[in-house]
């Protein structure tokens, strides 16, 4: 349940970056694609829609994406994608299988890229 709102939640905070931060938008420039992440029995899966520089999610499997990222289970992939090293997490999980990587990897790495647009915005410490 928590790898689905986690998915939910990113596709929420990608169509909202896609609408309103540039450098965002930038990174979607001439893209047209369809990718996924999903567990690997595909119980828990959304897909995300890159077309225009904006981007939307629906639930459930796509038929050809453009690459799909399959975790092993909801749980590997919640704390995958938690995980305070996210670079070091992803690495150990495909070299030992937990992680299935299905399509182009170069768009992989792009997507990676994106992510770090999405963190959230730290409020400048309060002076005394």
């Amino acid at each position: 349940m928590k790898f689905r709102f986690l998915l939910w939640m990113l596709g929420l905070l990608m169509r909202k970056a896609s609408r309103t931060n540039p450098a965002f938008q930038q990174q979607l420039a001439d893209k047209d694609l369809v990718f996924q992440l999903q567990t690997l029995d595909g119980k828990v899966a959304r897909h995300f829609v890159v077309k225009d520089q904006r981007i939307t999610s629906k639930s459930g499997l796509y038929a050809e994406p453009a690459f799909a990222i399959a975790f092993k289970d909801a749980a590997y992939g919640f704390a995958t994608m938690q995980a305070k090293n996210k670079q070091l997490a992803f690495m150990t999980g495909i070299q030992d299988k937990s992680i299935q990587i299905k399509g182009n990897p170069a768009l992989v790495m792009w997507f990676q890229g994106l992510t770090k647009y999405l963190k959230p915005k730290k409020k400048p410490a309060a002076g005394r």
